[in-house]
């Protein structure tokens, strides 16, 4: 039986670089080291301490809190017994907690805040099995201290048994659409998609002094493969619990790379553009910006950049393009964008001022990434060429379908959902509309069950207009609308640290009429948005428009903003 498993990528190191530092854990204003060597005996001392508690192999342990060291080290020491890590965004309501809880049959939770235990004993007698709630802050002394009377043989019996088909974690949809989906997978399936990882992108992790500091939810397994990664192939891992503070960790970490979804990367232009404006430089912003993109498609066509491109860029490169990069620590030459598409404009610009980020795509069901573009072979707009091992293939509806070993067990408990989207011969429907060019780059362009049909008949996919628009410094949020109305309209919020005017502004509503004119421009007419709506507030994870990992809850703005769509259509 293959014993491939995720305690390897710790063992197998220990030995030539057990005193390098793996990790570094914020302290007030201080980073501290703990070596590879420390973060082991953090790890078998938690799990002595979750063995005493109870815990066994095939358990589920919940973890309910922001990304932090504790997390990292509880999530080893879950795996290195043959349990299985049950994340839950610390965002989640009661309700969501006792679904999960129930489901997964948890019978461990380890959370972080006062309201995570209220509502953790809201829900307490609907979850009998649950046996055990501590707070994550007590994994590193308390549960040390339990666990002193179990022998280091035991814990080393129980992790020697683990295989690669071993459950690793049960991770949870965000919901998106319907009650969130238990997603069994395997140590083995990890593993493969970090060893697909390491042959697309053997710079991020092995470069010399690489390091990284995780600022999204350790409940996404997005976040998941980086921490992974990070600690496998020897760089240097950090934790940034809010994102608030999160150019404040990246300028005192100065990490080599970091992965974000398209909306930080949104927020830093747009901030820096606003700051621009605000000091009277923004036409030269707008400038570099133009010329870091013309910079970036020089090099996409394999052109040399021209000489007045060059000397253009040499001027901008002191006044705007390495402020930003400070702004992200100084030392980022990599970037990893997922979760939703990037979009050609931001792709290009930040690879002209000398960030390179690259697009890629996954599902918690493929266990993180199984497309992403490289530093030798990146086209902006894709998401690049599958890891090894993986197929790719179209339907005849268009819809992106994959095989390989990366592919998750199924939904726990679920067997129909499971069958839905997993072919008897393992090919995973995705739901994600997309095209896979000559050379075998995948792009996606729109989400099957959001395809908004017209009462003209027309098929519209409502990401090739909201991506564009929710570009746009001044937006927020946005989403099309039109399923069998007369014709394609978008409800649209506001960033309001970007505007800080009101939403009846005729300069905003300029502002926004333009940049629906501009993705107008890049469709048909049927498909263009011929009325918007700008809506106060805006959607929030807080408030339940959004998903942990930042995606849209179409059906619930849907639900909640009917009336408002209604009037649109009234003649």
């Amino acid at each position: 039986m293959d014993s491939s498993n995720i305690s390897l990528d710790i063992l197998d190191r220990l030995g030539e670089h057990g005193t390098s530092v793996a990790l570094r854990r914020r302290q007030g204003n201080e980073w501290i080291d703990v070596t590879l060597a420390q973060f082991h005996a953090h790890i078998v001392e938690t799990a002595r301490g979750l063995l005493a508690s109870g815990v066994r192999p095939g358990s589920g342990v919940a973890i309910l809190a922001k990304t932090r060291y504790e997390w990292t080290v509880l999530d080893y020491a879950t795996l290195w017994i043959g349990a299985a890590t049950v994340p839950i965004y610390q965002t989640s309501s009661a309700s969501q907690i006792e679904w999960i809880l129930s489901d997964s049959e948890a019978t461990h939770i380890f959370y972080e805040s006062d309201l995570h235990l209220s509502n953790i004993e809201s829900i307490r007698a609907a979850v009998p099995q649950l046996t055990h709630v501590a707070p994550i802050t007590s994994v590193l002394a308390e549960l040390s201290a339990s666990g002193r009377d179990i022998p280091d043989a035991e814990v080393e019996a129980l992790r020697a048994d683990l295989t690669s088909e071993t459950i690793a974690s049960i991770i949870y949809t965000s919901g998106t659409y319907g009650r969130p989906k238990g997603c069994i997978l395997t140590h083995g399936n990890f593993r493969t998609s970090l060893a697909g990882a390491q042959h697309m992108l053997p710079e991020l992790f092995a470069a010399e002094d690489a390091s990284t500091v995780l600022f999204l939810p350790l409940g996404h397994v997005f976040a998941r493969i980086i921490q992974f990664g990070t600690i496998r192939f020897g760089a240097v891992l950090g934790h940034s619990p809010d994102i608030q503070n999160l150019l404040e960790d990246l300028g005192s970490f100065k990490p080599t790379y970091f992965l974000a979804v398209p909306r930080v990367f949104e927020k830093v232009f747009n901030t820096a553009s606003t700051k621009a404006w605000s000091d009277g430089k923004g036409r030269v912003f707008d400038s570099a910006a133009r010329t870091a993109i013309a910079w970036s498609r020089a090099i996409e066509q394999g052109k040399s950049p021209s000489l007045p491109l060059r000397a253009k860029h040499a001027i901008f490169e002191k006044s705007v393009y390495s402020p930003i990069r400070e702004a992200l620590g100084g030392n980022v030459q990599v970037a990893i964008s997922g979760g939703a598409p990037l979009g050609e404009r931001l792709g290009h610009f930040y690879r002209g001022l000398g960030i390179n980020v690259l697009e890629g795509y996954g599902m918690t069901e493929t266990t993180a990434p199984v497309c992403v573009n490289t530093l030798e072979e990146q086209r902006m707009g894709t998401v690049g060429k599958p890891f090894p091992g993986m197929e790719v293939r179209l339907t005849e509806f268009g819809e992106l379908e994959f095989r390989g070993p990366q592919l998750f067990k199924g939904y726990l408990k679920q067997p129909d959902a499971t069958s839905d989207v997993l072919s008897p011969d393992g090919w995973l429907s995705t739901g994600d509309l997309g095209e896979i060019d000559d050379d075998g780059f995948v792009t996606i362009t729109g989400r099957k069950k959001e395809v908004i049909i017209t009462a003209g008949g027309k098929n519209v996919s409502p990401a090739q207009l909201e991506d564009p628009i929710r570009a746009h410094k001044y937006v927020s949020q946005c989403v099309v609308v039109g399923e069998g109305r007369p014709f394609v309209s978008a409800l649209i919020t506001i960033d309001t640290e970007a505007w800080e005017g009101s939403l009846d502004d005729p300069e905003l509503f300029n502002a926004i009429q333009g940049v629906v004119d501009e993705a107008n421009a890049q469709v048909s007419q049927a498909e263009s948005i011929r009325k918007f709506v700008i809506l106060p507030g805006d959607w929030t994870e807080r408030n339940g428009y959004l998903t942990p990992s930042l995606k849209v809850r179409r059906q619930a703005i849907l639900r909640d903003w009917h009336d408002t769509v209604e009037s649109i259509y009234v003649r």
